[in-house]
């Protein structure tokens, strides 16, 4: 019975050089016998069996000769069996160092039909090393343990750097990295350092900056050669036609009177046109007031004739 304390068999490693040796080296015939020495075998398995019939019964010897003669007898029992899946391909006469996969199956006869396999398990025998290959359970759940314990690490990463407040809302804010313990690498110094116009060593900053400059100073150069002849109002002048206004200032301009004659002689309005009416308006007209709408209206007074006095009568034309 396996100690439940060890570890699990697709965890560990197994070699034994001194087996190899007595065994004369791992090759077709005695691949099968060294995994048997492994913790992976199984002693009920029906290469146990044939095995101890072939210690006890010379009859069955020559079973364990070879690969080919110890697989054609397990093909003809039913049970657990181990077998060679595939073998390493050959790199040179004599040299076979490859991969060896051993299939852990059991095999049950069917009456005038194919042998039922099952694949339980697969090893790999790597020079002297022997491994076992995890299951598809196994892989699927060390990926999803894998991306479960990432997750579980990354969501307080976040959390932590979510920061609230009324006016911005949500604001993401990067965790400040910690400083490397490791000593950075000395900068190695110039044998000749770049000198200036005044013959003063430039700093390695000074250095850096010169490419930026000398950048920008082409752009300026190109900005100058494409606009040079195109110039900004500094007070640029904006609304529409009649309501124009200052944009910086926010004063309108002060625009010409309207109505008023234009004085002089152009070439497109020519001389002013003299005013030949006569101005048929009397002076007395002329210089009345106007009447304002608050001032009152003046009642004009009728004289009363007393009735004792007649007029003259006017004679007669004789």
């Amino acid at each position: 019975m396996a100690n439940p304390n060890d570890p699990p068999l697709d965890e560990i490693q197994w070699r034994s050089p001194q087996i190899v040796a007595q065994m004369g080296g791992l090759h077709s015939n005695t691949i099968l016998f060294y995994f048997a020495e492994s913790p992976f075998f199984e002693r009920t398995s029906n290469n146990a069996v044939i095995m101890a019939q072939a210690m006890n019964n010379m009859a069955m010897y020559h079973y364990i000769q070879t690969r080919e003669a110890f697989e054609t007898r397990l093909k003809t029992m039913s049970g657990l069996e181990f077998i060679v899946g595939e073998e390493p391909a050959e790199t040179g006469p004599g040299m076979g160092t490859g991969v060896w996969v051993i299939r852990k199956q059991t095999r049950r006869k069917r009456y005038q039909d194919d042998d039922e396999i099952t694949v339980h398990a697969s090893f790999f025998v790597v020079g002297e090393n022997i491994y076992m290959a995890p299951t598809l359970a196994d892989i699927l759940a060390s990926r999803i343990m894998t991306i479960s314990s990432a997750i579980a690490k990354a969501l307080p990463a976040a959390e932590a750097a979510r920061k609230w407040r009324p006016s911005t809302g949500h604001v993401y804010q990067l965790p400040a990295s910690q400083p490397s313990t490791q000593p950075k690498p000395q900068e190695p110094k110039e044998e000749n350092p770049a000198l200036d116009d005044t013959g003063k060593p430039v700093s390695a900053v000074a250095k850096h900056e010169a490419p930026f400059i000398d950048r920008v100073a082409e752009e300026s150069f190109m900005i100058h050669l494409r606009y040079g002849g195109e110039y900004i109002d500094e007070n640029p002048i904006t609304g529409k036609p009649g309501e124009f206004h200052l944009s910086s200032t926010g004063r309108k301009p002060v625009l010409p009177p309207q109505g008023a004659a234009p004085t002089g002689i152009s070439a497109m309005s020519g001389p002013p046109m003299l005013n030949t009416k006569l101005d048929d308006k009397k002076d007395g007209r002329a210089d009345k007031t106007p009447k304002s709408a608050t001032m009152p209206k003046l009642k004009r007074k009728k004289s009363k004739m007393s009735p004792s006095v007649t007029p003259a009568a006017t004679p007669g034309a004789s």
